[in-house]
């Protein structure tokens, strides 16, 4: 079993494109939604596909089980989905030591922007990058689990001053 530990933010500008890498397009779907679990499939760049299951209510960690599946099993899981399908395009961008995934949001939640890292323990404490905006760790709002059952709830408030593209 793995644990995940992360820290999410909003992304306030577009200097971390400076230092990105090429992206990896996204669309995942929950198959299972509880308050403290879900499973969900992932289908990344059409060619790889992921089922994940996370169990744990912590703001910075749960537990998280991951495993690869065949693009078919993913694609038939995704027809069977709870909500929306999430689309997004991640980033990484390496800064001081540690890797931050940016995503940049499709479709229904086109305009938002959101940054994560990940901990080894919950105690690290990354340099944060200057185009980081407010920290949203812990806001249930800004989950994937969230944003595929729920739409933003003002998708003005979550626009970029700034062409993410």
């Amino acid at each position: 079993m793995a644990k995940e530990i992360e820290r999410k933010f909003l992304v306030a500008s577009g200097s971390w494109r400076e230092a990105a890498d090429g992206g990896t397009r996204f669309r995942q779907a929950y198959i299972v939604t509880m308050d403290d679990r879900s499973a969900r499939v992932r289908l990344m760049d059409d060619q790889r596909a992921k089922l994940t299951i996370k169990i744990g209510s912590g703001a910075m960690t749960r537990d998280e089980f991951e495993y690869e599946i065949p693009v078919d099993d993913a694609r038939d899981m995704m027809s069977k989905a709870i909500g929306l399908i999430i689309e997004k395009t991640r980033y990484k961008v390496h800064h001081h030591g540690f890797v931050w995934e940016v995503d940049v949001y499709a479709g229904a939640h086109e305009g938002l922007v959101v940054a994560e890292v990940e901990l080894g323990a919950e105690g690290d404490t990354p340099a944060l990058p200057n185009w980081l905006g407010a920290e949203v760790t812990g806001d249930p709002h800004y989950s994937n689990q969230y944003l595929s059952t729920s739409p933003l709830v003002s998708k003005a408030d979550h626009e970029l001053s700034y062409s993410p593209f």
